[in-house]
């Protein structure tokens, strides 16, 4: 029989809130195991809140624990089943650190969970001796309380989206918090109606507290903010309003190489496949950020291709108007500036920001940064290439949510 000093030792060691250590086993082959008792005798009745000491009947547990070096660990627990005395009705008692129809702790759940967002289901479940469908079970577990959770303290809201596979055309939508800088909501498809639903559920002491919402220029976005959010300013994402630009000096970029291969052989063929040829990123790298290959690239192309040459100072041009320190009257005027010469070479563009000029000048007056949604962004596709175990849209979400908000 262990000494008292001894159970004491191992209850200080167990630190299991609430619990005390009455005996201890340890069983070749299994492990430890360790015999609790609760401390407190009184619980309080799930029905009426009243405190009842009065027991119905026992239901002893055995529930797997932290391993205690390379020892696995076992509790024996009494999960009583109770009866109020002042209702009369029967209920089984709540235990902080074991859930019912659990054969586990909490914090051998959370050890287990963190484990799996830096590796995969199929080892981690070896590793720790238990099953995968365990392991999933803890998954979703968690997944069900954190879904419960609704944005705190939301200001600003990142509306933006990732392809499920890339030229599909099929896209989940990430919502964001910008301040904090992580993901608040993942919705399966892209559309208005789901959108809507989704943001509806979080009630509209959350949505009202939102003081600017970013988005892309995808119409639905704008619709779905105005409706839900009118206090709101809508501000077009600086990254897509760039990505308007570069993107049809880019799309020019292979026209002009197309209308060169199709030349007859000559040495005007030969000149200009000669500056057309990598010449990539020598387009659509900032100016400062050009290596000297690429700077000698762009002189090539200043010389053989006119075109290429207006629109890539044009573009530049486009870039440094949000890099200075303006209010939005003056980045108004400044686009307007930019629209008038740019209009003819950069036609697509110039409809767009027709279209969208009062959000992408909401821009000038907080200056949100796309950065954190497309750092977020990055990560979710890291999630979905690597899978770690996750199959569908379900899984991936709550990988996703589990990577932000699960502290283990």
């Amino acid at each position: 029989m262990p000494s008292n000093s001894q159970l004491n030792l191992m209850t200080n060691i167990l630190q299991l809130e609430g619990f005390t250590v009455m005996d201890y086993q340890l069983i070749k082959g299994m492990g430890i195991v360790l015999s609790l008792e609760k401390v407190d005798k009184k619980t309080t009745c799930i029905y009426c809140g009243s405190v009842t000491r009065k027991l119905h009947q026992n239901n002893e547990l055995t529930i797997r624990d932290l391993s205690w070096g390379e020892q696995d660990v076992y509790l024996k627990i009494n999960r009583r089943q109770m009866r109020c005395e002042k209702c009369q009705k029967k209920f089984t008692e709540e235990l902080k650190d074991i859930k019912k129809k659990r054969t586990y702790t909490e914090r051998l759940k959370k050890k287990i969970v963190a484990e799996v967002l830096n590796g995969d289901i199929k080892n981690v479940a070896q590793r720790n001796g238990v099953s995968e469908q365990e392991i999933e079970t803890m998954l979703k577990d968690i997944g069900q309380e954190l879904g419960k959770k609704k944005p705190q303290k939301l200001r600003r809201l990142g509306i933006d989206e990732i392809a499920v596979v890339k030229g599909q055309g099929k896209y989940y939508v990430v919502l964001v918090d910008l301040d904090k800088g992580v993901i608040i909501g993942l919705i399966e498809k892209r559309t208005e109606e789901e959108v809507s639903k989704y943001l509806e559920a979080w009630g509209e002491e959350v949505l009202r507290q939102i003081v600017e919402v970013s988005i892309d220029f995808w119409q639905p976005y704008k619709k779905v903010a105005k409706k839900l959010m009118p206090q709101a300013e809508i501000v077009a994402d600086r990254f897509h309003v760039m990505k308007q630009v570069t993107d049809e000096l880019d799309a020019q970029r292979k026209k002009s190489k197309r209308e060169a291969i199709a030349l007859k052989d000559s040495p005007e063929k030969k000149q200009l496949l000669s500056g057309l040829n990598k010449s990539k990123y020598a387009l659509l790298k900032n100016e400062e950020d050009l290596s000297d290959q690429q700077k000698e690239k762009l002189e090539e192309i200043y010389k053989t291709v006119p075109i290429l040459s207006k629109m890539y100072l044009l573009k530049e041009k486009f870039r440094k108007v949000f890099d200075e320190n303006i209010d939005w009257i003056s980045g108004l005027f400044e686009l307007a500036d930019w629209c008038a010469e740019a209009h003819t070479v950069y036609p697509k563009s110039f409809g767009t920001i027709r279209r969208w000029m009062g959000e992408i000048i909401a821009y000038f007056d907080e200056r949100t940064n796309s950065g954190v949604v497309e750092g977020i962004n990055n990560k979710l596709k890291l999630i979905k290439r690597r899978g770690y175990g996750f199959r569908n849209f379900d899984n991936f979400k709550l990988r996703s949510f589990l990577t932000w908000h699960f502290s283990g």
